[in-house]
């Protein structure tokens, strides 16, 4: 398939709408089957690739399902390295940009894996990871690469509690803080996008399936606020580098 011939998402009137309202947009069928095949192929082509320093970054676990499996998490920086990433996440520009009302620019993108045991996320706001030292609103797209079930941790999100804005800082969701939030588990299916933004809460179960949930994310700020990707991995290279560039005498703790 060209990649130039990728489709791009436009969203309804009604869309914008619920977006607002929700802090979060289901899109099924964001992508045709066909487009969805060949992201799973530039997903099995992204796995394959070497771990080398300073190119994509590879993270990886412990499996919690086979004690000491190792297992890759999630994968960083890959547009500048993999041309059909590139394409997606401009692709995916053209309904965040409707959502912002001015033209989008990446920020961050990765490729969460969570193979069988992969473990999942806390409830959190993405914003709580120090984003607003780079921007004050994003937002992000998941695409599904794989079908995801409750079984496999599909992404569980809150609606609403957006309006209330950044919590805490690097400090994941606490139990008061979520005692009045519903957690919804979204399922999709491969080519299914979801739309969310900075401030809305959302989490992840581990993988108890036999099957591998990957997911692709990119996330983006306005334009007017600058071109801050470049900054934000070298910012993040100093503090949670990928695991081919860590001093084996440092201790590296995920926080949100």
């Amino acid at each position: 398939m060209d990649i130039s011939m990728l489709s791009t998402p436009i969203l309804s009137d009604s869309q914008l709408v619920q977006f607002e309202r929700d802090g979060f947009l289901v899109v099924r069928g964001a992508f045709n089957p066909e487009e969805a095949t060949q992201i799973q192929t530039w997903t099995d082509e992204l796995l394959a690739l070497p771990e080398k320093s300073r190119r994509h970054w590879v993270y990886h676990e412990f499996s919690l399902k086979e004690n000491g499996k190792d297992l890759i998490s999630r994968i960083e920086n890959i547009a500048p390295y993999h041309d059909s990433f590139a394409a997606l996440s401009s692709a995916l520009k053209a309904p965040v940009s409707q959502l912002l009302g001015e033209e989008a620019v990446l920020f961050k993108e990765k490729v969460n894996f969570k193979m069988p045991g992969g473990d999942g996320f806390k409830p959190h706001q993405d914003s709580q990871a120090g984003w607003n030292a780079y921007a004050e609103y994003f937002i992000s797209v998941l695409v599904s690469i794989d079908k995801a079930t409750e079984e496999s941790g599909c992404l569980q999100i809150c609606a609403g509690h957006h309006k209330r804005g950044l919590f805490t800082s690097w400090e994941p969701l606490n139990d008061e803080e979520i005692a009045d939030m519903d957690f919804v588990p979204v399922l999709t299916e491969p080519g299914d996008a979801i739309l969310f933004d900075c401030y809305t809460p959302h989490s992840s179960e581990l993988n108890k399936s036999n099957k591998m949930r990957r997911i692709y994310y990119a996330t983006y700020n306005r334009l007017s606020e600058g071109d801050n990707m470049a900054r934000y991995y070298a910012d993040k290279h100093k503090s949670y580098p990928p695991d081919i560039d860590r001093d084996p005498e440092k201790n590296y703790v995920f926080r949100v």
